[in-house]
């Protein structure tokens, strides 16, 4: 097949990757608005922190040559001629295809006054990363303002503050990750911040980005100005799918994809960030934007493509703070529990979120040892009452699923 893949992110390059392994005969191009070699997102921080470059290019940066994929770099896609089987770049340039991949990934999205203005930079890509941080070791960034708590915003201030920045962060909402963590679950990881010299203003909403010819500051609702040298948008991301407005591709807000990953159009199928995949657990579809989902949605689009018939179970909804000093674990939904289970000490926290008898989401902070064996009752539906208030106690954990399992006879039952 000629096959063609559109992004090297996580999802795109793990797709390509699969193409060339399932059909060695066949001929991919993965196309990329990036000048560099396929990275993975997560290892940014690690990246400017240490100066590593092994975590970044996960896969190598020889990927593309070692494997024989076609990689176009710095090339920007302007539409899908879905009826002539061909991807449109710019000077209507048309490159044709039998498969085409759409894992175009996602872009900042901020939705506020300034937010272009010359400056205002981000954490969503390497490029806008790297001239972030060459301006920081330059010394011209001193302080810094983040508008957005959520989890790009404190993974940025933390770096940011090992740098020796002066950091303050900005959220609309009174607790951190507001989407994914309760806000018991925030304060553990709020205090784990303002210990690492992070400054929060929480329940305030930034109304504007300010600055003649750059950036300078934010402008709060209350009319609060707070200036900096650097100021960092971090207020939430969208799918790129601007380029498939005359596909006949249906998208939301992402691209809509059936079970199976294949998009509305035969012969194209999307996988990670920009698809708008079933969730696992509650069926409603929504884009899961994560690393794991990514890489898990790439091999079944790219061997579908090909012409297998591999069902995706459904992306899943799970974040892990990993550098704050204090792990934090986020799995499924806090929305609409029935009941809510909690056990605290210190900064040890796991609480489990259940409806009909179900998990249907936990958060663990300090031990998180546990969080596979909630995640795997929660996916499996298994009915959990009887384990009552045990349930969050400190040492549960395989043991308990095991000895239940046996004990019912359901065999099973012990598998995570």
């Amino acid at each position: 097949m000629r096959a063609v893949v559109i992004g090297t992110g996580p999802a795109g390059i793990t797709a390509a990757e699969t193409l060339r392994r399932l059909d060695p005969s066949g001929s991919v191009m993965a196309l990329t608005t990036e000048p560099f070699p396929p990275y993975s997102p997560p290892a940014m921080a690690d990246h400017f922190l240490t100066g590593r470059e092994a975590p970044l290019y996960w896969k190598g940066p020889d990927v593309a040559e070692r494997l024989g994929i076609d990689e176009r770099r710095t090339t920007r896609v302007m539409g899908i001629d879905a009826d002539a089987h061909e991807v449109v770049l710019a000077d209507d340039v048309r490159i044709g295809f039998e498969g085409l991949v759409v894992a175009s990934g996602s872009r900042l999205y901020a939705p506020l006054e300034g937010a272009d203005l010359p400056g205002v930079l981000d954490f969503k890509s390497l490029r806008t990363a790297t001239e972030m941080f060459g301006r920081v070791r330059a010394g011209e960034v001193t302080t810094a303002l983040i508008v957005g708590n959520g989890f790009i915003g404190i993974e940025l201030s933390l770096l940011l503050a090992d740098l020796g920045v002066d950091v303050t962060v900005i959220g609309r909402r009174n607790w951190l990750m507001p989407r994914v963590l309760d806000p018991e679950t925030s304060k553990v990881a709020e205090a784990a911040l303002t210990k690492r010299g992070v400054t929060l203003r929480l329940g305030v909403e930034a109304q504007a980005i300010v600055g003649g010819t750059s950036a300078t500051g934010v402008r709060l609702v209350d009319g609060t100005l707070l200036g900096a040298d650097l100021v960092v948008a971090a207020t939430g991301v969208k799918p790129h799918t601007e380029f498939l407005g005359e596909s006949g591709i249906v998208t939301g807000w992402g691209v809509h994809v059936d079970d199976r990953l294949s998009t509305s159009v035969a012969g194209i199928v999307a996988a990670g960030d920009v698809a708008e995949a079933a969730d696992r657990f509650t069926g409603e579809r929504y884009v899961h934007a994560i690393f794991p989902n990514a890489v898990a949605q790439a091999p079944i689009a790219a061997a579908n493509l090909l012409g297998a018939n591999l069902r995706y179970d459904g992306a899943e909804t799970m974040n892990s703070l990993k550098h704050l000093g204090v792990p934090i674990v986020s799995i499924g939904t806090i929305d609409s529990p029935d009941e809510i289970l909690r056990w605290q000490d210190g900064v040890d926290l796991r609480a489990v979120y259940l409806r009909d008898d179900r998990i249907i989401g936990a958060q663990l902070a300090g031990d998180i040892r546990a969080a596979g064996v909630y995640r795997s009752l929660m996916l499996r539906r298994q009915p959990v009452g009887h384990f009552g208030s045990r349930l969050v106690d400190p040492g549960f954990g395989m043991a308990d699923i095991t000895f239940d399992a046996l004990r019912s006879g359901d065999l099973t039952g012990s598998a995570v």
